[in-house]
């Protein structure tokens, strides 16, 4: 039961961290500098 019960946790947190992602990359955030690359001026490429 414990077991289950982590694993379940666990994925919840994966999940909300690909959630996150999907989000900041629909906002136009980079990956790799949380900045927004519209308005970076090409420095995020």
């Amino acid at each position: 039961m414990v077991t289950f019960l982590v694993s379940g946790v666990i994925v919840g947190i994966i999940i909300g961290i690909i959630r996150n992602m999907i989000q900041d990359k629909r906002k136009g955030k980079s990956l790799q500098c949380g900045c927004d690359c519209k308005s970076c001026g090409g420095h995020c490429h």
